[in-house]
C-alpha cells in the first residue's frame, strides 16, 4: 500500500520588523547555546549592508553551520536571520513550530512543489529582509570539505527578485561537529571564522530570459566566489575541479556515508 502523502507545511508570516518577538525569543535560547559551543571571528563585516534585501550565500560543511550563520546575522548585522531549510526539520514536534514562528522557510525535496516556500522567500525579500542560503543544498560531499557543485536555486531567486547576492565563507565548524558525524565537541574557546566577500556581480545575467546553461554559469560564479573565500580562510588552494556528487554516484540529499539497506535486508 502506498504511503499517505505528508501534509504541506505552514509558511512563516512575513513581518516588516526583522527582529520580531518570535525571532528575539528564539535568539534568547539559541545565543547562550551557540556561545557554549564556539565563538566567531569575523573579517570584512563592513562589506555587508546592515539593511535592505539581499541573499547571503555560504559554504556548508556541518550541521552547526546554520547556527553560526544565524548568530552572525543576528549579532553582527543586527538583523533577523531567515533560512531556506529542509522540510524534515519542520516536521519535528515543537522544533518545527519554533522554526516557522522565527521566520524560517521549509523547502520540500520531493513531497510537494516549492511554490509556497518560493513565495515566502519572495515576500521576505520584498519586505526588505535578507535570506541566507547554502547553494550546495546539503552538506558538502567533497572528501576534503571544499565547496561542491552548487544548485541553481539561490541564483534563480536573486534574478527573479532582482536583489544582490553577497558571499561569506566560514571554517572551523567541522571541529565542533564533523561532517555527517555524531561526535559533538563543543568548546567556547574554539573559533569559527567567517570571511565576508563583496557583492557578486550578476549583472550580465539580469535579463528576462536565461538559458539553463547561463543559470548554471551564474551558479558557478557564486560557487567560485565562495570557494576563493574558503581558500583564504584555510590558507590553501581548492582542487581545480569542483566535487560533483552526481558524478561520484552519491545521493543528492541525506547522509551518503550511511550504508543503504537493500530490499529484504534484515537488521
Amino acid at each position: 500500500m502506498a504511503s499517505k502523502p505528508k501534509k504541506q507545511l505552514p509558511m512563516p508570516k512575513i513581518k516588516s520588523v526583522e527582529k520580531s518577538f518570535s525571532v528575539r525569543a528564539a535568539a534568547s535560547v539559541l545565543i547562550p547555546l551557540v556561545r557554549s559551543m564556539f565563538h566567531l571571528k569575523v573579517e570584512g563585516l563592513e562589506k555587508l549592508p546592515k539593511k535592505g534585501s539581499y541573499i547571503l550565500v555560504s559554504n556548508h560543511v556541518t550541521n552547526v553551520d546554520a547556527l553560526a550563520v544565524a548568530y552572525f546575522v543576528y549579532k553582527y548585522l543586527n538583523r533577523g536571520p531567515h533560512f531556506l531549510a529542509k522540510e524534515s526539520l519542520f516536521r519535528i514536534p515543537v522544533i518545527g513550530m519554533v522554526l516557522t514562528a522565527a521566520g524560517q522557510i521549509p523547502v520540500y525535496r520531493s513531497t510537494h512543489r516549492n511554490d509556497g516556500p518560493l513565495r515566502a522567500a519572495n515576500e521576505y525579500l520584498a519586505a526588505g529582509h535578507c535570506i541566507a542560503i547554502f547553494p550546495e543544498g546539503t552538506l558538502t560531499r567533497d572528501p576534503d570539505l571544499w565547496p561542491m557543485r552548487g544548485r541553481t536555486g539561490a541564483v534563480r531567486l536573486a534574478l527573479e527578485t532582482n536583489v544582490p547576492v553577497y558571499a561569506i565563507a566560514h571554517w572551523g565548524s567541522e571541529e565542533i561537529l564533523p561532517t555527517y558525524g555524531s561526535k559533538f565537541r563543543p568548546n567556547p574557546t574554539k573559533a569559527v571564522r567567517i570571511l565576508v566577500g563583496g557583492e557578486i556581480d550578476l549583472a550580465k545575467y539580469r535579463k528576462k530570459q536565461l538559458s539553463p546553461a547561463e543559470v548554471q554559469e551564474a551558479t558557478e560564479l557564486v560557487m567560485d566566489t565562495i570557494t576563493k573565500l574558503v581558500e583564504k580562510l584555510r590558507g590553501e588552494k581548492a582542487p581545480a575541479k569542483r566535487w560533483d556528487a552526481a558524478e561520484a554516484g552519491q545521493a543528492a540529499t541525506g547522509n551518503f556515508k550511511k550504508p543503504s539497506k537493500s530490499k529484504g535486508e534484515v537488521n
